[in-house]
């Protein structure tokens, strides 16, 4: 009933072009408020969703988002679910899972999840402090290891990662489940060996892992790679290049999955459209928030999709520039 209310108000509000009246009978334009969970505030999401809602805020007359920290993918779904958030970044992966109601979200699919715009790659990045003694991903068995906050991304993914490499997860590492800041801090302090991130490249928790304690990257064998793409299609052999971090002088062999921009279907289709608009007619301006979006075309933002759905108002927007 909360969501079903959430959205009624939204579809209600979101006539952008259709103004209210006075009591005095001046037409008065009704604003839209939109609810926008990102991730992590040290991640490359945070930084391009508070950019992404300054452009609409300023650009959208009577739009009114409001971009906020979150712990990730997982939690955004699940506040998108219950009526908490209208636009939101999640991965493929946990977006079809909710979907379908598995995994995370058993006993607890959602399928009003729409694509507004694919965003860039995000790469599994497997960092240990250069003390720790962690050369591969076996060698964390054991060790202090920070998975990711409760209800991210990063934790599911190194859920799936590791069952998959044979471990017994969590029991086979002393789990802290933290987000990316306070990882940066743990193995800073020589108080956790290794964290599990993914975002963008260069994230800047890496950076400062690979900076200030002596951090690696750790390369993912090739076999593990080839069964996880065999079974969730996905899934990317990805090279984060030589030289993306302080003391990185080779190649590091890894996972990407694309990671999406998406918006509730309750979410009216003008208002979509406008979004989808602003965002692609300003691309340069976020292309400058984080070098992740340096290769953004608008070709890209129908692509690898893993076969979600697209929000009929974007998909306008998309028709209109051939591109769909």
């Amino acid at each position: 009933m909360k969501k079903k209310a959430v959205l009624a108000g939204i579809v209600v509000m979101a006539a952008l072009l259709t103004p209210g009246c006075t009591p005095g009978g001046e037409k008065k334009a009704q604003t839209v408020y939109i609810k926008f969970p990102t991730a992590t505030s040290s991640g490359t999401v945070y930084a391009i969703g508070a950019a992404l809602a300054n452009l609409w805020n300023e650009h959208i007359p009577n739009l009114q988002v409001s971009a906020e920290a979150s712990n990730g993918g997982v939690q955004n779904l699940g506040l998108m679910a219950a009526g908490d958030a209208h636009v939101s970044v999640a991965v493929t992966s946990i977006i079809t899972e909710q979907k379908q109601g598995i995994n995370s979200f058993e006993g607890r699919g959602y399928d009003g999840v729409r694509i507004l715009s694919a965003l860039y790659s995000n790469y599994n990045q497997v960092v240990a402090s250069g003390s720790s003694g962690i050369n591969t991903l076996g060698d964390i068995r054991g060790k202090r290891f920070a998975p990711g906050a409760p209800g991210s991304t990063p934790e599911v993914e190194t859920k799936v990662h590791f069952e998959m490499a044979g471990f017994k997860y969590p029991d086979d590492i002393s789990a802290q489940f933290v987000g990316f800041t306070e990882a940066v801090d743990l193995i800073r302090n020589r108080q956790m060996d290794g964290a599990w991130i993914q975002a963008g490249l260069p994230t800047s928790a890496v950076s400062e892992i690979c900076s200030t304690a002596g951090g690696k990257l750790i390369s993912l064998d090739e076999d593990l790679i080839s069964k996880l793409s065999a079974k969730y299609p996905w899934y990317n052999r990805a090279i984060i290049p030589a030289g993306m971090y302080e003391g990185q002088t080779q190649d590091v062999v890894t996972t990407s999955i694309t990671i999406t921009l998406i918006v509730d279907e309750g979410v009216s289709d003008d208002v979509v459209y406008e979004m989808a608009k602003v965002m692609w007619e300003n691309i340069d301006i976020l292309k400058r928030t984080h070098s992740a979006l340096k290769d953004a075309t608008i070709e890209d933002a129908v692509q690898n999709l893993a076969d979600l759905p697209i929000h009929d108002g974007a998909q306008r927007y998309y028709k209109e520039k051939g591109v769909l």
